[in-house]
Parts: structure tokens; sequence; C-alpha cells
């Protein structure tokens, strides 16, 4: 079963698409995190927010902010600059201007593991217990694991003025800050307005909405299963009810260091509300 999971995964590099030869230019920004971390919500706030006069669908949210694993070099070309690429690679120099979103890596997984029950690749009896084993060593995504994606972009980037990394559920908990946040690193005015229009066009509402009429022509759920949501519940957190106790203690054996340092508890504790970089703390001055 695994390596028929492989085979499918390993297919996202076919041929045609961009993928890691992509030429960048300098004027690039890159949205990028490990999938199923919240890049396509990221993705259309962003798409909201630099495009106020037509409110983007989900179709249009993938030509207006690209991946480079979803489209070949000559697309992306015509794209008009300075463009924003969608990417789940781990550390990249060529990626000079990054948003970079990261989600508890116990939500990863079990959205993953329904992600790919969507996708037919798992059948409903498989064990999310093997499933999340073999999450942990990177064998599930052709990105590697979540620990060697994550920490490949903190190690090398953390300290860049032209990297800012958000929380999944930061960006849940206060999302108008942190949108505000995403439009000053895009050089975009933080004007209220704006920015409230934005979130209310990206409701987990309207995007569910806008995946019943679009899942047939969007790429992610195209050829898909219809009974299960690509946006599930949209929350943060869901680990702690639906992920089986040993599978979350054998996700914090293993990367518990990397969860404390990111403000993420690995007890029954809640988890840390507030931001672990100096550049994430809340604003000081009131949004204009």
């Amino acid at each position: 079963m695994i390596r028929r999971f492989l085979n499918v995964a390993r297919s996202l590099g076919r041929p045609g698409v961009a993928g890691r030869t992509f030429k960048a230019m300098p004027d690039d920004t890159f949205l990028v995190s490990y999938p199923k971390s919240g890049n396509t919500w990221t993705r259309f706030l962003i798409a909201n927010l630099l495009h106020p006069h037509h409110p983007v669908t989900l179709v249009t949210a993938d030509r207006l902010i690209p991946g480079v694993d979803g489209h070949s070099q000559g697309q992306l070309d015509q794209l008009p600059r300075p463009r924003i690429i969608k990417s789940h690679y781990p550390f990249d120099p060529r990626y000079k201007h990054v948003i970079y979103v990261v989600r508890d890596p116990r939500d990863v997984v079990l959205s993953q593991y329904h992600y790919q029950r969507k996708r037919r690749v798992l059948p409903d009896d498989y064990p999310l217990e093997s499933f999340v084993s073999h999450f942990l060593t990177g064998d599930v995504c052709p990105y590697g694991s979540w620990a060697d994606n994550v920490c490949s972009w903190l190690a090398t980037r953390m300290d860049d003025p032209g990297f800012l990394c958000i929380r999944y559920e930061d960006l849940t908990r206060d999302t108008e800050l942190y949108v505000t946040k995403l439009a000053r690193f895009l050089e975009v005015k933080p004007d209220l307005g704006l920015i409230r229009q934005a979130i209310d066009r990206s409701s987990v509402k309207r995007m569910r909405e806008l995946e019943k009429t679009e899942a047939h022509l969007w790429e992610s759920t195209k050829d898909t299963r219809k009974d299960i949501s690509f946006l599930r519940n949209a929350t943060s957190g869901e680990w702690r009810g639906k992920l089986p106790s040993s599978c979350a203690e054998e996700v914090e054996s293993k990367w518990g260091y990397i969860l404390r340092n990111l403000g993420y508890s690995t007890s029954s504790e809640d988890a840390q509300q507030n931001s672990w970089l100096p550049h994430l703390t809340p604003l000081t001055d009131p949004v204009q």
C-alpha cells in the first residue's frame, strides 16, 4: 500500500512542470509551506488582498498565485511581475522573498491522511497509526518530512528581513493582525477595510461553497471523492480529539524539541498562544 502511495506522490514531479528547475526572478515572492499546513487558505487571503475588485475563486487563485508543481516554466513566465508563487519545497537559495506557513505536525498528519483518502490513495480502513509512522520518516510526501522541510527554512532564513514565518494557529486565532503583517510584507497599504474584505471573502463558509461548485474544475479536488471535503473543519488543535495518544506521543518523541521551539505544547496543557519569533510579536502600532 505505501508503495502505491509513494508512486502517486512522486507523480507530482510530472514532465512539463517547472518544479525544482523553476527560474526565479529577483522580485518574486514565494508562499511556502509543508503540504496541508494552511497554504491554500493563506493563498486565498493574499489573492483577495491583492485583487479586491473581483472576489477570488479556487480556480482563479491557482492562476493568480500558481504553484511551481502545477505549471510549466512558460506559463509562469507569462505572469505579470512581481509574481507570487506557491511552493512546498524545502529550502531553496533562489527563493529570496518568502512567506512560510508552519502548522502543528499533529494536525498536519491528520489532514494529510484524510486528503489521501479523498484522493483514493488510501482506503478508509488504512491504519492511521501506520500512516503516522510513514509520515515521520517522510515517506508519504515528495517534499521530505515535516521536520526536514520546516527546519531547512528556519535554520537558514529565520533572521532574514525577506523571510516572514507565520504559524497557522496564529493566523486562525488573530486573522486580522496576521493579514496586516502579510500586507506589510507584500508592501500593500494595510487598509482596515481592505483587510476585512479579504478575510470575509476567504471565510471557510465561502471556500466550502466554492469547493462544491468548482470541485470538478479545481486541480486539488478534480477526480477525487466528493464525500470528503478538501477543507474539512479548517481548525487547529483537532489532533487532541482525533489523533490516537500513541501517535501523538510518537510525534512528540521524535520532534518534541522542534515543537517546543515553535511554541507548541508537548503535554496535555494548552499550546502556548504567544508567538515564537521576534518579528511575529503583536504589532505595537495601530492598523491604519
